[in-house]
């Protein structure tokens, strides 16, 4: 398992003078309006996404639209496991609808990589990403377009906060039996990065645990903070870019940066092999990759992608324990995973 200081690469950057507008290159405006002539004939295209609630991933299509006009986003909005199910379908039969595929699972793209199921596009505007976000995969097949953290959530109003969990381990503890939120990682590609990742720290004995406790089982990582809203449950675990946004609408809840470590998902895209709108799909990663959507991020209380964007989620990735998961430790360890909760949970 590796570890890295996100923070100090951010502020290396910051230091040695990245983050100057006049010095970020990116996708110029003679090669924009070329992309957007070839991607206005395309006419739209269809993006299938994970990482986004489908009310913002609605919003940043429409906002995609209002700055290239005749150029539609049709959304899916579903689960990482349920968009690459999908996409895989399609690929089988050769005639794949979606044009860009947005996964929280890293593992979705390492193995399309090895089967050749993706193009290679290099957007000009990930040059210019925080250091650590950039070139993900060296041959330029997959692109990070969003991050965040993996941490724990409880209800503020019934939980004081000196009694909230403040590690993984804490949620198994039997004091939460029957309190417990959970998401299922034959579902959700955070969910089984963080299975994939507690599975290294912990050991397989720590899902054993909670599930003596008897935790509720969701689908998706939102359903999660859903239940918790709802009062079914008083923890559990959670997208923290999410929750903040859940906080910010006047929600009771309240965030862990657990102990021994917050998880980090990187939520990637890619252009499907054989795209019916390829250059439309080009424009797109453009966007996801340029200051303007990051700005959008930040407004939602994500985490921007560019240095010259600032967080709005308070959190200090200078000093917040990080775990981290390669695309070949997900590859890797998320089917056997996926089956051994189906074992453990029942589920």
């Amino acid at each position: 398992m590796k570890r890295r200081d996100v923070g100090r690469v951010v502020a290396g950057a910051t230091a040695a003078g990245l983050v100057g507008r006049t010095a970020q290159a990116r996708l110029s405006a003679d090669a924009e309006k070329v992309l957007y002539e070839a991607a206005r004939a395309d006419g739209e295209f269809t993006w299938y996404v994970a990482h986004y609630s489908t009310e913002y991933a609605n919003r940043y299509a429409q906002a995609f639209t209002a700055k290239y006009p005749g150029v539609k986003v049709n959304v899916v909005r579903a689960t990482s496991g349920v968009v690459y199910q999908r996409a895989m379908q399609e690929l089988k039969v050769g005639t794949p609808q979606v044009d860009v595929l947005g996964s929280a699972d890293i593992g979705h793209y390492l193995e399309m990589k090895n089967k050749g199921q993706l193009e290679t596009f290099r957007p000009a505007n990930g040059a210019t990403l925080l250091p650590r976000l950039r070139d993900v995969d060296p041959d330029g097949q997959y692109h990070v377009t969003g991050f965040g953290l993996m941490g724990i959530i409880y209800r503020k109003d019934k939980v004081k906060a000196e009694d909230a969990p403040k590690s993984w381990l804490d949620l198994a503890d039997p004091r939460w039996k029957n309190q417990v939120a959970l998401s299922h990682p034959a579902f959700s590609g955070s969910v089984a990065t963080w299975v994939v990742a507690m599975t290294a720290l912990h050991g397989w004995s720590y899902f054993e645990k909670l599930e003596k406790g008897k935790p509720q089982i969701g689908r998706s990582l939102l359903d999660t903070n859903t239940m918790l809203k709802t009062g079914e449950r008083l923890v559990g675990i959670a997208y923290m870019p999410q929750a903040v946004q859940d906080i910010a609408k006047g929600e009771p809840l309240g965030l862990v940066y657990p102990s021994d470590g917050s998880v980090l998902i990187v939520g990637c895209s890619a252009i499907v092999k054989g795209a019916r709108k390829p250059a439309a799909a080009r424009l797109f990663m453009e966007f996801l990759q340029s200051e303007a959507f990051s700005r959008m991020l930040a407004d939602d209380f994500q985490e921007p992608t560019r240095p010259e964007v600032t967080s709005r989620s308070g959190v200090s990735l200078a000093t917040t324990k990080l775990i981290e998961q390669s695309a070949a430790d997900v590859l890797k360890g998320g089917p056997a995973a996926r089956e051994r909760w189906r074992d453990t949970f029942g589920a």
